[in-house]
């Protein structure tokens, strides 16, 4: 077993090594030339301006979806599936289209409009708004998770007790959940301070992360020095906040049993569970209906001419080809991305679940994950532009980069399942004459067979929305879907704001579809996100 450990550790070095480790210490490297410079005035803004409005994000979205967690940790009512699917659908929703979603909710034609003031599509609400939409998840399903894993007697008695249910909360349920609430709030600050299509798409003047700041220095100014060295200020707090949720997730801990969910009995419960089930769908469904709406719409009239436009070229147009085909360029970049990180990570949550230092190799894993698309798109472009390994132009490094974002959100699906196995299964097919080889292959891949294609899913989800990496590595005739929303989003005309709604509606639909297809595969009790 150990040989073949030795053999599988290939796997992931050579890809994370070529793929990760070579393009970010280009990076690195690059950094270093500006180092003389230093950090301006400018840079200092807009780290200051990252930092803020992530933080502002994460109160936000612990404060909204801690309600929603509590009642998805104590009821059952009809709509939970719908909206605990909802919310991962929307927690890989492509940044493009939730730009334009709540630049369309809040534009001053919008449907808010007479609650909010002129420009309100434009600037730190918008992102808020947008980021809250897209972390809900992670509140509601690790907070939730965790919260129906305690036992209700000591709220039960301290209530007994004559302490209100403010009081309880505050003093008894809130101590207890900290360590979930700080593990989301980490996670939500990660994803929001690497925060891009978002803030590109909707920020004002002046409002500019970190992430948007090195594809204005790389892409436009050509000044790859200092885009460089934003990169690397990025990967060192990533770091940091990667570090404290390894900490933070070691003192969660696991719980063997989960709490029985029970009918709302009273008529509070019931208004409360109500409520929750009419905001969630609002909440969730409301930016879809919004995309679709604009799709639809055509001058003062409702029809299909933005839809039947996607099929052509038009010669005005900002693409390279007709916008379907970018259609058929997210289909296929995001079928292989799956198959590889599906590959690759299948065999990382193998090697995991044999590791003795486990929590530590699993934090290195994440490092991918934290470190943010634009990084890594913007270390490939960098590692892969010169001989002999001048691929910057070959097609297949979207995948590539593609893959390296959902390969721990499959190592996450896959390794709760080999852990599920347990030593004596394996003992017993070594026993029976089976080598390691036949035991991994007919007995362990069999037994997980249904994470490992809730995996694929939903690394085929997240890479057909993905848009930091692909939007460095993509080439102008081989668009991908959320690059040729971005394009016509940027094109004024209303023929071009039209056609990016079709296709943001075009989007929603295959990412809607993989999304819920991989959550009914799931199993009850796995991992959620």
């Amino acid at each position: 077993m150990r040989a073949l450990s030795r053999t599988l550790w290939i796997v992931p070095l050579l890809f994370f090594g070529l793929f990760f480790v070579y393009p970010v210490a280009t990076l690195f490297a690059t950094a270093f030339t500006a180092t003389g410079r230093g950090i301006d005035s400018s840079a200092v803004q807009v780290i200051t301006f990252t930092v803020v409005q992530a933080t502002l994000s994460t109160i936000l979205t612990v404060v909204i979806g801690l309600p929603g967690a509590w009642v998805l940790a104590r009821f059952r009512f009809p709509f939970r599936g719908t909206i605990e699917a909802l919310s991962v659908v929307a927690f890989v929703m492509p940044t493009v289209v939730v730009a334009a979603a709540v630049g369309g909710l809040l534009s001053d034609q919008g449907p808010l409009a007479a609650v909010l003031p002129t420009g309100s599509d434009r600037g730190l609400l918008a992102i808020l708004v947008a980021h809250v939409y897209f972390n809900l998840a992670v509140v509601l399903r690790l907070v939730g998770s965790y919260w129906r894993q305690l036992d209700p007697r000591p709220e039960e008695a301290a209530a007994c007790l004559g302490a209100s249910p403010l009081t309880v909360f505050r003093s008894v349920t809130l101590p207890r959940l900290a360590p979930a609430i700080w593990s989301a709030g980490v996670i939500v600050f990660l994803f929001t301070f690497t925060s891009f299509g978002i803030v590109l798409l909707l920020g004002g003047p002046g409002q500019a992360t970190i992430e948007v700041e090195i594809q204005r220095q790389a892409l436009f100014l050509y000044d790859l020095p200092a885009a460089a060295l934003l990169s690397l200020v990025q990967v060192l707090i990533v770091v940091v906040l990667l570090v404290a949720q390894v900490r933070l997730s070691a003192r969660i801990g696991e719980v063997a049993t989960r709490g029985a969910l029970r009918e709302p009995a009273t008529k509070r419960d019931r208004g409360v569970v109500t409520l929750f089930v009419a905001v969630s769908l609002l909440v969730f469904l409301g930016p879809i209906v919004v995309v679709v709406a604009r799709a639809l719409r055509v001058g003062q009239a409702w029809g299909l001419a933005n839809y039947a436009g996607l099929t052509t070229a038009r010669e005005d147009s900002v693409l390279f080809v007709p916008p379907m085909t970018a259609v058929g360029n997210s289909l296929l970049f995001a079928a292989l991305a799956a198959v590889l990180a599906t590959g690759v990570g299948t065999v990382v949550a193998w090697l995991l679940s044999r590791s003795a230092r486990r929590r530590w190799a699993d934090s290195w894993l994440l490092i991918p994950l934290g470190v943010s698309a634009v990084v890594l798109g913007f270390g490939l472009l960098l590692a892969f532009d010169t001989p002999p390994l001048a691929w910057r132009g070959s097609g297949w490094l979207v995948p590539v980069a593609q893959a390296l974002i959902a390969t721990p959100f499959v190592v996450r699906a896959v390794l709760p399942a080999l852990d599920a196995i347990g030593p004596r299964v394996r003992q017993a097919a070594a026993t029976l004459g089976a080598s390691p080889w036949q035991v991994v292959l007919r007995v362990e891949l069999p037994m997980v067979s249904r994470a490992l294609a809730v995996a694929l899913g939903f690394a085929f989800a997240i890479s057909l929305g993905e848009f930091g990496a692909t939007l460095f590595v993509a080439r102008g005739d081989r668009p991908t879907v959320p690059i040729a929303i971005y394009r016509l989003l940027g094109t004024p005309g209303e023929v071009n704001q039209g056609q990016a709604m079709a296709l943001a509606s075009v989007l929603i639909a295959m990412t809607a579809a993989a999304v819920l297809v991989t959550d009914r595969l799931r199993v009850p009790g796995g991992s959620h996100v």
